[in-house]
């Protein structure tokens, strides 16, 4: 069992609620474990359902008519958007009905979903298992599985969590990209996954991706647009306004998912100390800091800073109250003061509230500079007990 720290309860009270997230990032366990409500659940994913719902979305008022229940789910409603359009019709009679609908691609809802979330549903994503999920799990705790093969439920707790990766993959491959006709020709996605990911958590370059996958680079910037849209990964743009170093404008991509990232680029073995595994650790970082943002509803922006002179931090957090926190990752056991110079650098253009240095050193200490050295584990403690945002 694991307790998941995104609160559904509360907001379904209140509103309707859009769930959205990949698949197998435990939506439908954790909607089972977390509602005690009596329901109707809608699964679109059950062929003849679909084909039911398909043929007449209105079918939906005629089952709420029916029923006494106050709380209908369905399930992978991009799967017939245009069911939104009858969900919004029916909260506008029914103020007593609650909608959790839950989903893995925002692709084919953009158009729908702008209406629906008009103040009639609660949008909340889903992320892989954190660290702290882990940690307060009934699982054998060992923070090196989580940054080799990533928080999916199914993989996380798998005795052979390679071949689940690999199992996932395909079949997402199959059931969401190729069923939904995202993609024309399946073998080049597959072909830039796998240079996405050797790319991942650096700039975006399209020609060079273009090059290496040998697909045009108009095709390669629809294919990123798509593993936005399927909640795959995430763009984390560039800070941009230091003047002292003039920035770079690029942003960066992240898969959704360490572990996913890893088994694409054959990172199967990762040895700490290598720069692999501190780019795994990077990604790491940066899928908790989205999470907490997104779980606990946080206001704060996400950024990375780098100067055409190649200066650059990992991690910049802007607050609500508009303070900075820099946080650079380095996946070592010894920090020196060459370890602060990107901060040291963008120090020079914002007062930064914190500078802290996420390192794979024993204890945490604090230098006369004020840079405040973290042991991996303790920052991502710190983060879930709000210590740092």
């Amino acid at each position: 069992m694991i307790s998941r720290k995104i609160d559904i309860k509360s907001n379904i009270e209140e509103m309707s609620v859009l769930l959205l997230g990949p698949r197998q990032t435990g939506k439908s366990t954790f909607i089972k474990n977390q509602l005690d409500t009596d329901f109707i659940k809608i699964d679109l994913l059950e062929s003849e359902i679909f084909r039911d719902y398909q043929k007449n979305p209105n079918r939906l008022k005629e089952v709420v008519s029916a029923t006494e229940k106050t709380l209908i789910i369905i399930d992978e409603i991009q799967k017939i958007p245009e069911l939104l359009d009858v969900v919004h019709s029916i909260l506008e009679d029914r103020k007593d009905l609650r909608f959790l609908l839950t989903g893995s691609s925002a692709r084919k809802l953009k158009k729908n979903t702008t209406n629906l979330l008009g103040g009639r549903a609660y949008p909340m994503l889903m992320h892989p298992i954190t660290t702290h999920e882990y940690l307060n799990s009934n699982l054998d705790y060992d923070i090196n599985k989580l940054i080799q093969h990533g928080g999916l439920p199914s993989v996380l707790t798998s005795k052979n969590p390679s071949q689940r990766l690999k199992a996932y993959i395909g079949i997402y491959l199959q059931e969401e990209i190729k069923a939904e006709g995202f993609v024309r020709n399946l073998s080049d996605f597959s072909k830039f996954l796998d240079v996405a990911a050797l790319t991942n958590s650096e700039q975006l370059d399209y020609n060079g991706v273009a090059s290496d996958a040998q697909i045009s680079a108009r095709t390669v910037s629809a294919y990123y647009q798509i593993l936005q849209d399927t909640l795959l990964g995430y763009l984390l743009e560039p800070y941009k306004e230091t003047k002292t170093r003039k920035a770079v404008a690029t942003p960066k991509f992240y898969f959704f998912d360490v572990g996913v990232a890893n088994h694409l680029s054959g990172r199967e073995r990762l040895v700490s100390g290598t720069p692999e595994y501190g780019k795994a650790v990077e990604h790491l970082v940066f899928t908790e800091l989205l999470t907490y943002k997104d779980y606990l509803n946080k206001e704060y922006k996400i950024y990375y800073w780098r100067s055409t002179s190649q200066f650059e931090v990992d991690f910049l957090i802007q607050t609500k109250n508009s303070k900075w926190i820099a946080i650079e990752v380095k996946a070592s056991g010894r920090i020196d003061k060459s370890d602060f110079k990107g901060i040291k650098a963008l120090s020079d253009d914002l007062t930064l509230e914190r500078k802290i240095i996420i390192s794979l050193e024993r204890e945490s200490r604090r230098t006369e500079e004020g840079f405040e050295i973290l042991p991996m584990q303790v920052f991502f403690d710190h983060l879930w007990a709000g210590k740092i945002l």
